[in-house]
């Protein structure tokens, strides 16, 4: 169960038909009762990794330009002219990062639609809606020294709503990118590297609250764990590189009819009580 979990966030946590969504109904369909939260969050984790190893020029410079940043703040001898990109960067990813302050206020009760396999079946349904119009926007012009700060805010405010279960985070991000004007492969690109501190702060905040009420990582799940870790992040590596390809031609939309048979399909399983341990499927 932990390898075909792995391998679906992998997947899905790229591919613009949510990862969340997908193990919550995989989690519903294979019989177990509670999502497994802490999984979820390290499987995420694990995909954050293949993103700082498929991206990893970028950051590193971001990282580095960071610093380079904070100490320009307070020279007595500022630098004149346009930053360099990945500083500008860092400023857009930061930026973009802001509206997720205010999920955090609500933090439990989006957490607890997850547990809704007919809510997460609608928000697939709802993301299908949303790939359908991205494949049909012009292909923009901006990245990374001209996008505003309004750009990426605005970017910043879809991926907020992207954490409800079944919305996807990078449908949702890239739709609302292009929608803003962006390069398509800026759009997946700034996508991608605005998620590294939005899923480090959460895999933090879960991991705290886990440890807080049972003490430590529950008894003898750290293999399991691992294996699905390893599975998602070695999967979601390759996907990051089918989604550039598919972006840049435009082909979001076959994706859209995916997240619609989908969706229409938990809804009918659920509605029939269909369980893989209940013996009906």
């Amino acid at each position: 169960m932990s390898a075909i979990l792995g391998f679906v966030q992998g997947v899905a946590e790229f591919l613009p038909i949510s990862s969340s969504g997908h193990l919550t109904l995989f989690q519903h369909f294979f019989g177990l009762a509670e999502p497994d939260n802490l999984f979820n969050v390290l499987l995420h984790f694990a995909t954050l990794l293949a993103v700082c190893i498929y991206y990893f020029q970028d950051v590193v410079e971001m990282i580095v330009e960071f610093f380079r940043g904070i100490a320009a703040l307070f020279s007595r001898h500022p630098s004149h002219g346009n930053p360099p990109e990945a500083r500008r960067l860092v400023l857009l990813v930061i930026v973009g990062t802001l509206p997720l302050f205010a999920v955090l206020l609500i933090k439990n009760k989006v957490e607890a639609l997850g547990s809704n396999p007919y809510f997460v079946s609608c928000a697939l349904l709802v993301t299908g809606c949303i790939l359908f119009c991205s494949d049909r926007m012009a292909g923009g012009r901006k990245n990374a020294r001209n996008a505003t700060l309004k750009d990426v805010l605005l970017v910043g405010v879809a991926q907020g709503f992207a954490t409800i279960p079944g919305l996807s985070r990078s449908g949702c991000t890239i739709s609302a990118g292009m929608a803003r004007g962006f390069d398509r492969k800026f759009a997946v690109r700034y996508s991608f590297l605005m998620s590294l501190p939005a899923v480090l702060g959460a895999t933090i905040l879960e991991v705290k609250d886990v440890l807080e009420m049972e003490g430590g990582l529950p008894e003898g799940r750290l293999p399991i764990y691992l294996m699905g870790m390893v599975i998602a992040g070695v999967v979601g590596y390759f996907s990051i590189g089918l989604v550039n390809l598919l972006a840049s031609k435009g082909k979001f939309g076959a994706f859209a009819y995916y997240c619609w048979g989908a969706g229409l399909l938990s809804l009918v399983l659920c509605a029939m009580g269909w369980t893989l341990t209940s013996g009906t499927i």
